[in-house]
Formats: structure tokens, sequence, C-alpha cells
């Protein structure tokens, strides 16, 4: 999809609107982790607030399933797979990363997902990929290497850091299952429909995974610790189900639809960057400078992994390329 221009050589109206939209959208994904941790340091289990996080929104989200009720006939298997994969497995695995790794590495290790995404092309569907994009994965994996510190003798908690791997590779089934949904041309799924169903359908797994009447619901009358701060859990949890995830799913949708998938990439790996800062500012998670550095090489990594172009035109779609499904399905942001 190109990216629309005027004759004037200035960004349309459209445009401007796309980036702010998108801007917004990763603004609000990457605000749940400082949001989520201080509750389960009150006391919440992280699949508890996962559960709180999927079910508000899913309650928000409803009335978009009732008008879609179709899609459970049409596309039962994209629903089904993207509320296990994309809602109860990405959330479910990196709030559990959060509680036991700083929130900015565990949504940088989670940033591994658009490596993941074309060694799946590469291997599992056995499509070429460009040597831009396989550099992309390189630098990703390096930057991963930095950011945990593998000199220490992996100084991050092994399970925290194999939760935030989980996540990554439940966002591959995001990835995958968008383009899935996406490639129908005028049948496609209606996202906000898709989006609907997937949290209800993530809101019923967390149910009996997460057995919620079991949770300490004393912890939601309370208040949480932000760094020193005592803030009201009920106001942190409304800004999780409120902002971090109905809003930036909302946002991002209508953010796709009005920019490229390069410029909405480019813009949604922002969110890892704005999680980080999020978290050193307000859960005092400071970084080393190798980690600070390492994380940028893997939002670099991500980018290019994202967002390359192949040098020639080819006969079947090139992993990698503007038009592939993976630089596609990135531009729908990720959903952390």
């Amino acid at each position: 999809m190109p990216v629309h221009t005027s004759g004037s050589g200035g960004v349309p109206r459209a445009g401007r609107t796309g980036l702010v939209l998108a801007l917004v959208s990763a603004v609000a994904f990457g605000g749940s982790g400082v949001a989520a941790k201080p509750l389960i340091e009150a006391g919440l289990d992280p699949l508890h607030v996962v559960w709180l996080r999927v079910a508000g929104a899913a309650l928000v989200m409803l009335p978009y399933a009732v008008r879609h009720r179709a899609l459970l006939r049409r596309r039962p298997g994209l629903l089904a797979g993207f509320g296990l994969l994309a809602v109860a497995g990405v959330q479910a695995c990196y709030f559990a990363a959060l509680s036991r790794i700083p929130v900015g590495v565990a949504l940088l290790v989670e940033y591994l997902a658009p490596a993941l995404v074309l060694g799946w092309v590469r291997f599992v569907q056995r499509r070429p990929v460009t040597r831009a994009a396989a550099v992309g994965v390189v630098l990703a994996v390096g930057g991963l290497a930095c950011v945990v510190e593998v000199w220490a003798g992996l100084g991050f908690d092994p399970l925290g850091l194999l939760l935030a791997l989980g996540a990554a590779c439940c966002q591959v089934g995001y990835f995958v299952l968008s383009d899935q949904g996406g490639d129908a041309g005028d049948e496609a799924p209606d996202p906000l429909g898709v989006i609907a169903y997937g949290l209800l359908v993530g809101a019923a797994v967390l149910t009996a995974v997460a057995r919620p009447w079991t949770m300490e619901w004393a912890v939601l009358g309370g208040t949480a610790d932000l760094d020193g701060t005592p803030v009201a859990a009920g106001l942190l949890l409304a800004w999780i189900v409120l902002v971090a995830t109905v809003a930036a799913y909302v946002t991002g949708v209508l953010a796709v639809r009005r920019l490229s998938p390069q410029v909405a990439g480019v813009v949604a790996c922002l969110e890892a960057v704005i999680a980080t800062v999020a978290a050193w500012v307000l859960l005092g998670e400071h970084l080393s400078a190798p980690q600070i550095a390492g994380g940028a090489v893997v939002l670099a990594g991500a980018f290019i992994a994202q967002s390359a172009a192949p040098a020639k035109a080819a006969a079947e779609p090139v992993a990698g390329s503007a038009g592939g499904p993976e630089s596609r399905v990135a531009a729908r942001g990720t959903p952390t």
C-alpha cells in the first residue's frame, strides 16, 4: 500500500491524522506495563491483572461483537486463534514477565517477534527474505544479547526472559493471523469485529486459567506504589482497560487505514521506547548504558526487518518487502 502524497508535496490531512493516531496507539500500548507492574507488586497475580484488562476491554468492545456477529460463522478459526494467541497468550506471557524482569526489557525481548515472523516465512512458508531483512534479524538478536547482558551470566531471571520470549512467539501468531484476516480484499473481516471477538475469546480462556474468583479483590480498593507515590489501584486498572487496551487497539486500527504499512510500522516501534522511558521515569527502572544501546539496536533491527524492500522485483512476494504480508501486519502495531 503506497504512501499517499499530495500534489504540493506536503503531507495530506489523512496522513497527518494517521500519524497522530499511530503515535497515540504506541503511547497507549507502551503505558500498559508501568500501570500493571504496581498492581502486581501490590499483591495481584499477573494472570489476574491480565484477566481484568482483557475482560474489561471485552465488555467495552461488546457492542462491536454484536454488530459483527456474522464473523462467528464466517471466520471462527481466525477469531479463536486471535483470542488465544494475540490476546490471551501475548498478554499473559508479557504480564507474567513483568513480575520478574523490568518493563523495558520485557518489551524489547517481545520485539524479537518481527525477526521470528521472518523465520516463519523463510523456513515454514519457504519464501525468500531480503538480505536487509536478514541483517535486521541479526541486529535484533545482537541487541537482545546486550539488553540481557549475556556476558554477566544472564543477569535477569531466566524464567522472566522465557516468558517474554513466549510473548514474542504469541505475537508471531498475531502477525500471521492478522495477515490471513487482511488478504481477503472486500471480504476481509472488520478489524474492530476481530478485536472484539478476540477479546471475548481471550477473556473466556483467561477466566478458566486465571480463576478470578480467587483474586485478592481488596487490592483494587486500595493504592499501589508508583515509585514511592501511592496511586489508586482502580485508577491504574481504568488506564489499563480504557487507554492501554481499548484506545490502543482502536487508534491503531484507524491509523493503519490512513497510513502505509512502512510508516505505521515505524511509529509502532516507538512503543518499546515509550515503555522503557516511562518505566525509567515512573518506576525507577534504570537501565545500564549497554542495555540502552542494545535496546536501540533491537529497535533498529526490528525496523529494518519490517520495512526492508527487495532490490529487484520478484515473481512472488519477498518477506520484508513493502508489500509483503509481514510488513502489512507489522503496521497493525503490537498488542501489549
